[in-house]
């Protein structure tokens, strides 16, 4: 439980310094993060969405800077014979200007980075007038397997509830889910829970923390209520996830191992979407993230390690839906304020109102 803020102590959580952070990565990513360079969407998202979260993207960006960030984005929406959607970056292909958007089979739209594309945007405050909707369902609809799950790009590619989660979100965000056949997703989301109560990437896999978030939120997403959990499924989920808070106030992501600043946020949020937020030691859980602050700015996967966009985003996304019992008067009690989060789609409520007005197909 959360407790009460009587003797409770926190340090200042370092807003300025994570916000320098994630900004000094969308300048540019160090050599020793080239590698990354293939999903440079993702890394945008998670490094404006940490501002978001700060509320601080109008105070450390300029205009240009973000009409700069969009035309990117929208450079990266390319379509084809499966439809439409975002690729990860141009390192395939190098640049590709609005005009010339037809995609080869070796450079075809990536659906978890079409999922960060929207997500950016509405960050950012895109009107959406640009989105090829309609090309998006199409391509939706190509990448769904046989089985209900999702490959990340039409014909191929990895296929895990990663992908499955990223086609609901948009369906959702589209509030058009012709894209996809609900029924064969739900089908393949139930043969990914295993005895104990999580879920693994697939079928038979090692329950998970990510992917365990991913089921709870896509079965809360769907627009049908037939396959959804049981309640006996329900509390041996809440019981798998509130057991992954561990003394130090981390969560870990399996049974049996290490704290990561991550899962704060993955099994937080699961445990939030089935009602059972109350479960989670914000406390603790405050502690912990504290500890992991990089001395440079943003917040690793644990104390001492370097941090990283990815660890930051989610750290934050976590004290957005805990925020610790800090009495008002406490000097740093301001440091430690967020607006609400929306587990569902992952963004800022604000955001996440932007994204579904100015998204959705107007029929």
């Amino acid at each position: 439980m959360s407790g009460t803020s009587e003797n409770f102590y926190l340090p200042s959580l370092a807003r300025a310094a994570h916000a320098g952070h994630v900004k000094r990565c969308l300048s540019g990513l160090p050599d020793s993060q080239v590698d990354l360079d293939s999903g440079r969407m993702a890394i945008a998202f998670y490094c404006l969405g940490s501002l978001d979260l700060l509320k601080m993207v109008q105070e450390r960006t300029s205009e240009t800077d973000r009409e700069s960030w969009r035309e990117w984005i929208w450079e990266q929406q390319t379509s084809g014979i499966h439809g439409s959607g975002f690729r990860p970056s141009p390192f395939m292909t190098g640049s590709m200007s609005v005009e010339e958007t037809r995609y080869t089979d070796y450079d075809t739209p990536h659906i978890i980075m079409t999922y960060t594309a929207l997500l950016t945007l509405a960050i950012l405050r895109d009107d959406f007038s640009r989105l090829d909707k309609k090309g998006i369902l199409s391509f939706l609809k190509a990448c769904q397997r046989e089985d209900g799950s999702f490959s990340t790009v039409p014909g191929g590619g990895e296929t895990d509830l990663r992908t499955l989660y990223c086609a609901f979100v948009i369906s959702h965000l589209l509030d058009d889910w012709s894209g996809v056949s609900v029924e064969r997703a739900l089908s393949f989301i139930a043969s990914c829970r295993s005895y104990e109560g999580g879920y693994g990437q697939f079928t038979h896999c090692e329950a998970n923390g990510g992917t365990t978030y991913i089921a709870m939120a896509a079965i809360h997403l769907a627009p049908v209520t037939s396959n959804s959990l049981t309640p006996s499924e329900i509390r041996k989920t809440i019981e798998w996830a509130a057991h992954k808070q561990l003394q130090s106030g981390g969560f870990c992501g399996r049974t049996n191992k290490l704290a990561d600043a991550c899962y704060c946020f993955w099994i937080g949020a699961s445990l939030k979407i089935l009602g059972a937020g109350d479960l989670v030691d914000s406390r603790s859980l405050a502690s912990f993230l504290a500890s992991c602050q990089f001395k440079f700015g943003g917040i690793a996967k644990a104390p001492g390690e370097h941090s990283d966009p990815y660890h930051t985003y989610l750290s934050l996304a976590a004290l957005s839906m805990f925020p610790p019992p800090i009495s008002a008067n406490d000097a740093n009690s301001s440091s430690w304020a967020f607006d609400a989060l929306d587990p569902l789609i992952n963004a800022r409520e604000e955001t996440a109102k932007w994204a579904r007005t100015h998204i959705a197909i107007r029929r």
